[in-house]
């Protein structure tokens, strides 16, 4: 039996490697106490802030999907896609505690068919690819119960259309 390959990060420093309780690896400022992904090492992002500290801190684990889309077209170079390409969801998740919105790819298997605005997920490590001696591990997102569903009529119905009054259909009144 060939010993076990090494788990390591792809990206170092932008994730922990705790396989039951990952976390993303942000910044807070210390000045104003600004969440960022990734961290933040030079100034403060927010524009109301001159803050040049940060602290390195564990972000939320879990988040409701703000938005989420799919990869139907292999990325140009220098993406490195699997031969043959397999589509891929996205989603941006947000993180409450932090006021904030983080994007990344989807766990392995889940579909846009599975997401939903406001679906609750999870951070998991999955592995992006490997070699003779190790494993190369990347965070995604997962879906942790059934999505609402957000295919209804929206309560607004966009730019240029106000919203409907009391027992009016949606759309302009003239």
């Amino acid at each position: 039996m060939s010993p076990a390959k090494a788990r390591v990060p792809a990206i170092e420093g932008w994730f922990t490697l705790d396989s039951d309780a990952p976390a993303l690896i942000g910044s807070r400022c210390a000045s104003c106490g600004t969440f960022t992904f990734p961290k933040e090492t030079v100034f403060c992002r927010n524009p109301a802030c001159s803050g040049t500290e940060f602290a390195d801190t564990e972000l939320s684990r879990t988040g409701r999907v703000w938005s989420y889309t799919n990869a139907c077209y292999q990325p140009p170079k220098p993406y490195v896609a699997a031969d043959p390409y397999v589509p891929f969801a996205l989603a941006a998740v947000e993180l409450a505690p932090e006021q904030m919105v983080v994007m990344g790819q989807v766990a392995t298997g889940v579909t846009v068919d599975d997401l939903s605005v406001g679906c609750e997920v999870e951070l998991v490590l999955e592995t992006l690819y490997e070699d003779d001696d190790h494993e190369y591990l990347v965070w995604r997102w997962r879906p942790t119960g059934p999505a609402p569903d957000d295919r209804r009529t929206p309560a607004h119905p966009g730019p240029g259309h106000p919203p409907a009054a009391d027992g009016e259909e949606g759309g302009s009144r003239a």
